[in-house]
């Protein structure tokens, strides 16, 4: 543009040339035919479609119609709500978009946010492949072990106290009286610690006891036998058969009636009074090798649950050549309700159940 009062006579001879216009991009596609290392070819998957020849005759412009209307946004384009609407949808996780209104003017409503169902969206599984969950309806024996469970958790104030115990010498006798039993009997580890368990009750009577409430009166009962209970395993969940009078049966009726109990809770023949009651509760996992120790929820109304993990060799110093030598150990942790049983009276059961296991002639007497 040239400014006023100047003359405009110098871009006289000033073409579109002179602009870098079509001559020049004639120019430009020629010499860069010229670079190519071959020529085009049509011929090519891949090459372009040759242009289309030009028409004569331009097309016709055409005007968009228009309803004459105001544009909106899009939050004009929302269907209208009322503000108890938009605060059930929000609750809901509810699209609005997906609502048909059936107020004035297609107003969403609360009953239309109340009664809108959506779309199922969700594809179907391909044949074969494997659900992402599957709902097993809880079984009545689950629905009461989940409840006194809960119930334990929530009135018995839990502490726990955990041992290493040596096992080393109960082995040995184990493997004693077993090659002497001729096949009549066969003790495991856990007749051993049962009885165990019965010896150091009858010492810290009250680990043998429960917290009661019963006809407005609050007590602890503190039982002069020892009834445990032995946490077995079902295809049910787990029960708890008891082995009665402990203190007072040898380890070959011992092991004798757990294997019996044991097998009636697995295929779920034991009647309610072989499992209602007990004092005092073992659960025993150390038939699971990766277990060091676990802690054990307490079995209501009782006060002591002991937990046992598995034999482990723990390496401990000794005048030997070698300085040191292999002790089989388990960890025992017991659980105590705080109401019964003070932390100090714990300490000293876990004590005696500690010298009654490393000291398994004891048990014979």
């Amino acid at each position: 543009m040239a400014e006023e009062g100047t003359d405009v006579s110098a871009f006289d001879s000033f073409t579109v040339e002179d602009a870098g216009g079509e001559k020049q991009a004639k120019e430009g596609s020629g010499q860069e035919a010229a670079n190519a290392s071959e020529p085009p070819s049509n011929s090519s998957s891949t090459a372009p479609a040759p242009a289309p020849t030009q028409s004569s005759s331009a097309p016709q412009a055409q005007e968009s119609e228009s309803s004459g209307e105001r544009l909106q946004t899009a939050l004009e384009r929302q269907p209208k709500l009322s503000p108890a609407a938009q605060k059930l949808a929000l609750e809901k996780g509810v699209a609005i978009s997906q609502v048909k209104g059936t107020g004035p003017g297609g107003r969403v409503t609360k009953e239309d946010i109340e009664k809108f169902k959506p779309a199922a969206t969700a594809a179907a599984a391909p044949a074969g492949a494997a659900a992402a969950y599957e709902d097993v309806p809880a079984s009545s024996m689950r629905k009461t072990i989940a409840s006194r469970l809960v119930q334990s958790m929530n009135e018995n104030p839990h502490y726990f106290v955990a041992s290493s115990i040596s096992v080393s010498k109960l082995m040995k006798l184990r493997v004693a009286l077993n090659s002497a039993a001729d096949g009549k009997y066969k003790l495991s580890v856990n007749d051993f610690l049962i009885k165990a368990l019965a010896v150091a009750a009858r010492k810290v009577p009250a680990a043998n006891s429960s917290w009661r409430e019963e006809n407005g009166n609050v007590f602890i009962r503190q039982n002069n036998t020892v009834d445990v209970s032995v946490a077995v395993a079902t295809p049910v969940g787990l029960m708890t058969p008891i082995v009665k009078n402990v203190n007072g049966t040898g380890l070959e009726s011992i092991s004798s009636q757990v294997k019996a109990l044991g097998k009636s809770a697995r295929d779920g023949k034991l009647k309610p009074e072989q499992y209602q009651g007990g004092t005092i509760t073992i659960s025993n996992m150390g038939m699971n090798a990766a277990i060091d120790r676990f802690t054990a929820v307490i079995n209501p109304p009782q006060a002591c649950i002991i937990a046992v993990g598995a034999v482990k060799k723990v390496a401990i110093p000794s005048e030997s050549e070698d300085g040191i030598e292999w002790d089989d150990q388990i960890v025992i942790t017991g659980s105590f309700d705080h109401k019964v049983v003070d932390g100090a009276v714990g300490g000293e059961f876990m004590k005696e159940l500690k010298a009654a296991i490393e000291n398994p002639l004891n048990l014979m007497l």
